[in-house]
This record gives C-alpha cells, sequence and structure tokens, in this order.
C-alpha cells in the first residue's frame, strides 16, 4: 500500500539538503581572509551534518538512537548559527542579507529539532 503525503508537507531532509546547498554558495561568495577561510570550512562541516544526521535519525534503530540523531541535528544547527555569526561579510550588504537569512534557517531548524525532541522525548 503507498503511503499518501500531504502536498503541502516540507520535507525536512530537502530542507536540510537546502540549507547545505545555500551555505556552501554562501560561502563561496565570501571575500577570502584567514579567518573566512576557517569560519567557512567550519560552516560547512557544521550545515552538512545537520542534513547527515536527520537521515540518520530516520533509519535509527530505536527511539533512543532517533532522539540521539536529532539532538546532534539540533546541536549542529546551533553551530551553524554560530559561525554564521562570526563570518566577516565585509560590509558586503547582499552577503549580509544571506547570512541573516542562512542564520535565520538555523535557528529555525534548531527550534524545529527541539519539538521533536520534546515530543518524542
Amino acid at each position: 500500500m503507498t503511503e499518501i503525503r500531504n502536498p503541502k508537507q516540507y520535507d525536512l531532509e530537502d530542507r536540510t539538503f537546502a540549507f547545505a546547498r545555500d551555505v556552501r554558495a554562501f560561502v563561496k561568495g565570501l571575500k577570502r581572509t584567514i579567518a573566512n577561510v576557517e569560519d567557512g570550512r567550519q560552516i560547512v562541516k557544521a550545515s552538512g551534518s545537520v542534513g547527515a544526521n536527520y537521515i540518520e535519525a530516520n533509519e535509527a534503530l530505536s527511539k533512543k538512537d532517533f532522539l540521539m540523531r536529532i539532538r546532534i541535528c539540533r546541536k549542529e544547527s546551533r553551530e551553524s548559527r554560530y559561525w554564521l555569526r562570526l563570518v566577516d561579510t565585509c560590509d558586503d550588504q547582499k552577503q549580509e542579507t544571506r547570512r541573516q537569512a542562512l542564520s535565520q534557517e538555523a535557528t529555525e531548524l534548531m527550534s524545529i529539532f527541539g519539538a521533536i525532541v520534546r515530543k518524542n522525548g
């Protein structure tokens, strides 16, 4: 039997993928300073880890494993937001706007994963 999904339902796997992809595009546009190169590496790692751990959570072997992976997703979202706050957009208004939007998305992902933990914990 096939599962019928709500067409308005936002697939969190797609959303976390889009977040990681958008972070990578943002980092590519940053001015190459020593700090931005290092902070950029950290942002890329943390943002990709959000989605990777969400995929792992969906394949969890137990409820405890699922919750641990979701907590990691929340932690990596928070870490992404931290590195986004540190990066220097060098007064480029377009980059600053993108940074703020990505930071907001990281915050929203943190909230979503926190709600999942509260609901299932």
